[in-house]
């Protein structure tokens, strides 16, 4: 079994053995967010390549040297918002994916940011007994150790059973997000649902997840940019939208730890100026 993830622009890549052997084209052909961080001015298949390279070799992903405790990356991404939460007492867990192992439960705000900074559309992966290792060392939970499976509903459900209360959770599709919402009533606990990897959405998905979840990260979503009506928004090339009271306030407890001056203003919402937005939203 290969490791599989989509990045930038839902490019297919397959790693096998610490290297790429496989790689699909991107839907889009340019991301403020990635031209930003990494100088890339045009996707394609060659320079989804080349950062998946990168990433192996800077952070370890997909093999036994993966880094498990890293910087920030962007002031607001997923991982970062529930980091913060974490270090505020917001959450008492997240439930999350990680390369090498799957689903993984903790507590642990560092590492958090750690497996979530470095990592996009996580399809499936392969257990590493070295990863699984730095990640119980560090006071997560592997959900599934044998087989690194990826199962947020099975998750949620791990962490109530180990008593945790309030628990944010990283879901793609709207099935799962309304599971948990169903687990959350029948196990009494408080869930933030945080919608990523949104490129590519259909209308009718877009609209089911909206009902459910609490952030929602933009990505390069067409239809998620015109149906969200976001109560607070951060970032405007590649934002995240709160959809929910309680995603409001994740969201600004994760302002309360940015080093960086921050503008909070009233304004309609969303806010998404055309030269920012990345090219050829689908």
């Amino acid at each position: 079994m290969a490791h599989v993830m989509e990045i930038l622009g839902m490019a297919r890549v397959v790693v096998k053995d610490g290297k790429v052997i496989e790689v699909g084209e991107p839907q889009i052909e340019w991301c403020p967010l990635f031209e930003k961080a990494r100088g890339i001015k045009e996707i394609d298949s060659e320079e989804v390549r080349k950062n998946m390279e990168f990433r192996i070799r800077d952070f370890g992903l997909f093999t036994p040297k993966r880094k498990l405790e890293m910087d920030v990356f962007v002031g607001f991404g997923a991982s970062e918002v529930m980091m913060s939460g974490l270090n505020r007492g917001l959450l008492d867990a997240t439930v999350t994916v990680c390369d090498g192992a799957g689903t993984v439960i903790t507590a642990n705000p560092r590492l958090v940011q750690g497996m979530g900074a470095r990592i996009s559309g996580l399809v499936e992966t392969e257990p590493i007994p070295e990863v699984i290792a730095g990640i119980e060392q560090r006071k997560g939970t592997v959900l599934d150790p044998q087989h690194a499976s990826i199962d947020p509903v099975k998750g949620v459900e791990r962490a109530a059973q180990m008593g945790h209360r309030k628990i944010a959770v990283s879901v793609i599709d709207e099935l799962t997000a309304s599971r948990i919402r169903e687990l959350e009533k029948t196990h009494d606990i408080d869930v933030f649902i945080i919608a990523a990897h949104t490129t590519a959405l259909t209308k009718e998905s877009a609209v089911e997840l909206l009902k459910y979840t609490d952030i929602v990260t933009a990505c390069a979503s067409r239809n998620l940019r015109s149906l969200v009506k976001p109560i607070a928004q951060v970032g405007t090339a590649v934002p995240l939208f709160a959809v929910t009271q309680k995603g409001k306030e994740l969201l600004l407890e994760r302002a309360k730890e940015v080093d960086s001056p921050i503008l909070i203003n009233t304004m309609p919402l969303p806010v998404l100026p055309e030269q920012k937005q990345p090219r050829d939203l689908i």
